[in-house]
C-alpha cells in the first residue's frame, strides 16, 4: 500500500493507520520545490515512517512559478504517484472541496465531492470519513512530528478562505457543524449520481435521435462520458461543449466545436467526432 505522505497531520495519520491495519506501506513524498525548506519535509516523513515501521520514498517534480500553482503542483504530484496510491483526505477536504465545486457552478457530479474509493487519477481515500482534528489528535497521541505547511494559511488560494472562513461562518449561521452536514450531502449525491450514471450507459450517444428523445439528465451524462472518453487525456467537457453536442443532436446545426480541437458532426442522425488531437 503507498502512502501519499507530505508530513501533515493527516496524511502522517493516513501512515499510522495503515500500519496498524497491518497493511505492507511505503510512505511516498513529493518535493516540489516551491518553498525553502521543503526537502527538510522530506527528513521528518522518513522519522515518522522508521518509528512506524514503514518503507519510505522520496520523489521530486519540478514546477515552474505562473499562474494555477496550486493545480499544476497537484498534477505534478499525481504524475509520479503510483496509480493507486492513498491519500490523507478527511471529511473536512470533503467539506471544502465541496463548497470549491458549488462556487464554479458543478453540478451533481461535483458536488459528490470525492470518492473514499478508485477515482480518477486512481486515487484512494480510506480516511475521507475521519475529521482533521482526529488526524492531529492521534499524531499528538503517537508523538509523531507533523510539518506545517505555510501555505495553508495563504489567502491568495480560494480553498483556504473556505477553509478559515466560508465554513466557519456557515456553521454559526447553522448553529451546527457544517462538515459533518456537507460530507452527508456528497455521499447521498454519490448515490444518485451512480445510478444516473448506469441508466446513462444504457443510451447511446451517438444516436442523434436517441439523444433528442432521452431525458436531458441521461443526455448530458451520456454525451460528457462520450466525449471524456474520446480525449485523449480523458478530460469531462464542460457544460457549455455538452450542450453544444445536444443541440447539434436536435437540429439546431450540423457539427460543433469541441475540446482538443474536435468538431461532433451529425449525419443521417448519428453523431460523430472528427479530428482532434489523439482521436
Amino acid at each position: 500500500m503507498a502512502c501519499a505522505v507530505s508530513g501533515g497531520p493527516d496524511s502522517t495519520a493516513l501512515l499510522a493507520l495503515a500500519v496498524a491495519a497491518g497493511c505492507r506501506v511505503t510512505a511516498v513524498h513529493v518535493d516540489h520545490g516551491l518553498r525553502s525548506g521543503s526537502a527538510d519535509e522530506a527528513d521528518i516523513v522518513l522519522e515518522a515512517a522508521q518509528q512506524l515501521g514503514a518503507m519510505f520514498r522520496s520523489l521530486r517534480v519540478v514546477v515552474q512559478p505562473g499562474p494555477n500553482l496550486e493545480a499544476r503542483a497537484r498534477a505534478a504530484r499525481y504524475g509520479v504517484l503510483p496509480s493507486d496510491v492513498c491519500t490523507g483526505h478527511t471529511a473536512d477536504d470533503q467539506a471544502e472541496t465541496v463548497l470549491l465545486h458549488l462556487l464554479r457552478g458543478s453540478g451533481t457530479r461535483g458536488l459528490a465531492g470525492m470518492r473514499a474509493g478508485l477515482d480518477h487519477p486512481g486515487v484512494r481515500r480510506p480516511i475521507l470519513g475521519l475529521r482533521r482534528s482526529e488526524t492531529v489528535a492521534l499524531c499528538t497521541t503517537l508523538e509523531l512530528t507533523v510539518v506545517t505547511d505555510p501555505s495553508n494559511n495563504d489567502p491568495r488560494h480560494r480553498r483556504n478562505r473556505v477553509r478559515a472562513e466560508v465554513l466557519p461562518l456557515l456553521s454559526d449561521v447553522a448553529e451546527r457543524d457544517i462538515v459533518s452536514i456537507l460530507a452527508r450531502q456528497a455521499q447521498l449525491l454519490r448515490e444518485d449520481d451512480d445510478l444516473l450514471d448506469q441508466l446513462a450507459a444504457g443510451l447511446d450517444p451517438t444516436d442523434a435521435v436517441a439523444l433528442t428523445g432521452a431525458p436531458p439528465a441521461l443526455a448530458r451524462r451520456a454525451v460528457r462520458a462520450w466525449l471524456s472518453c474520446a480525449d485523449p487525456l480523458g478530460r469531462p467537457p464542460n457544460s457549455a461543449t455538452v450542450q453544444r453536442v445536444l443541440d447539434v443532436a436536435a437540429g439546431v446545426g450540423v457539427a460543433c466545436e469541441v475540446p482538443g480541437g474536435a468538431r461532433v458532426a451529425r449525419s443521417h442522425q448519428r453523431l460523430t467526432i472528427i479530428g482532434g488531437t489523439g482521436r
